[in-house]
């Protein structure tokens, strides 16, 4: 009898908090785990590197014994961010928004979005939660704690609440509109807006947080399309000792299967590879006369493939068993070194690489990503149409990968080595699909399409072969949004262009 009277009571301030300006904990409101280890965790690796993360780690039973809400907090704090330079720190919005999405709880994001307005107070350090508060869920104001700097580079010491200049709501002049202060902590919020607001506790015990359910991801406020940083998983204490076991082995794995894949053919690489961990999936269609090209034009066959990783062109090649040659954008000299197939290095000029992918059709296949970049999640980018004008004689081939521990992209970090961070996972696997060559009626010199339309057509088809949706997003959208000068939502796959 009383747990329903405390439901309904709960459910009745709830629905006051409709259409008004709510003041929110963020961890205790929306996050589902109630550590904020991981998240510390994710800076350390990312930003400081193993030493730092492993420190960190060592220390975490220190955290525990102390209390993570204040001291612990605090060493934390320390450990992550003591001597990282504060100018290039861009992982609060490139990295974690992934991770904060993927904890985000259904039913505290159901009593969120009833808010008209939102001031969101947070534990951990600004620079850590404002980007994706403000980007992903349209928070005003972010009522949180800055980390002293000195020179150029954090010191791993908050700021005092009175030096930390952050700006009071300026809704707090509207008393009768101030209904809410939500969560399960306030103690980090601002003193002086107190008395604006008509306090609606709504405190949750860590048995009613671990019923929650992980907010599905179509219920997202914002497409997650980007997200940059190594690591795959949630570092929580027991995965990042899980983690931090497995690296002295992933790297000498990494190695050997890096270097008997670019040494060996194919034929005689892959049980090596199969028998370290790797795994490659082939499936194609049974039309194996639509795969040779017209010889009246004299030219090899173009792949065209979407982007995982850098070694997509290497994939298809080997799946193929067929000589390429493959164009890119931006692989680093070392890697231009090691391939087993030829590279061209493309100069993003359109007269110039389409004089240059014509002459490597002339010589035989080859294989091109039009994204122009690499992509993480379920989605396309744009494809660049320049491909449609070389040739009829066009293969999709729609190409996945699954990782579990490791990312084998980076934008901001070193390519070269995007090859080894993909070997270092425990079971990476490529899954490749070759489609049915282009229909005649959908070419741009027997069909006459033109070659948006083309482009658009391979995107769509790669899309629906895939399960992943298409958007109008491109390469320069990519690396604006992970250098935070601007995010761009993606759009369905019937607004390609």
């Amino acid at each position: 009898m009383n747990q329903t009277f405390s439901k309904m009571k709960r459910v009745h301030k709830i629905e006051e908090l409709a259409n008004k300006t709510v003041v929110f904990d963020f961890e205790g409101t929306l996050l589902r785990s109630a550590s904020l280890f991981p998240y510390f965790m994710l800076v350390a690796v990312e930003a400081g590197g193993l030493l730092r993360s492993l420190i960190l780690f060592l220390s975490y039973p220190l955290v525990l014994l102390v209390g993570e809400d204040q001291l612990g907090l605090s060493i934390m704090v320390f450990l992550t961010f003591f001597g990282i330079r504060k100018d290039t720190f861009r992982i609060g919005s490139a990295v974690l928004p992934k991770f904060f999405l993927e904890d985000m709880a259904e039913e505290g994001f159901e009593v969120f979005k009833r808010c008209e307005k939102k001031v969101a107070s947070s534990k951990l350090p600004r620079v850590m939660v404002e980007g994706f508060l403000k980007d992903y869920l349209g928070v005003e104001v972010v009522e949180a704690r800055d980390i002293k700097s000195f020179n150029g580079y954090f010191l791993g010491m908050f700021e005092n609440w009175k030096e930390n200049k952050t700006p009071l709501y300026e809704a707090k002049q509207d008393t009768d509109n101030n209904i809410g202060i939500v969560g399960s902590h306030i103690e980090y919020i601002g003193q002086e807006l107190f008395p604006h607001f008509k306090k609606v506790c709504l405190k949750l015990s860590c048995e009613e947080r671990r019923n929650w359910h992980v907010l599905p991801k179509e219920k997202y406020p914002k497409p997650l399309i980007f997200h940059d940083g190594r690591l795959a998983f949630r570092p929580t204490p027991a995965s990042s000792l899980v983690f931090l076991m497995w690296l002295p082995l992933a790297l000498f794995l990494s190695i050997f299967r890096f270097t008997f894949g670019i040494a060996l053919p194919f034929n005689v690489s892959a049980p090596i590879l199969a028998f370290s961990g790797t795994r490659t999936t082939l499936s194609r269609l049974h039309y194996p006369l639509s795969l040779i090209p017209n010889e009246k034009k004299q030219k090899g066959m173009l792949y065209v493939c979407n982007h995982r990783t850098l070694l997509d062109p290497l994939y298809i090649a080997y799946v193929l068993d067929q000589p390429l040659s493959a164009v890119t954008y931006s692989l680093s000299r070392f890697n231009e070194l090691v391939a087993p197939i030829r590279t061209i290095r493309l100069t993003r000029d359109r007269d110039r690489d389409r004089e240059t992918m014509d002459k490597l059709l002339s010589l035989g296949n080859l294989v091109v990503c039009p994204e122009g970049t690499t992509c993480r999640e379920p989605y396309l980018l744009r494809f660049s149409p320049l491909f449609a004008e070389l040739t009829d004689d066009i293969v999709p081939v729609a190409v996945d990968v699954r990782v579990s521990m490791f990312y084998g992209t980076t934008a901001s970090g070193h390519k070269c080595l995007d090859p080894f961070f993909h070997f270092l996972n425990p079971n990476p696997t490529y899954s490749i699909k070759i489609l049915e060559r282009l229909p005649p009626s959908q070419t741009c010199h027997e069909g006459g399409k033109s070659r948006i339309e083309v482009a658009n057509f391979v995107q769509h088809e790669i899309g629906n072969a895939l399960g992943f949706a298409c958007t109008s997003l491109t390469r320069k959208d990519k690396y604006m949004i992970l250098a935070g000068n601007e995010g761009v939502n993606g759009e369905s796959c019937h607004n390609c262009h």
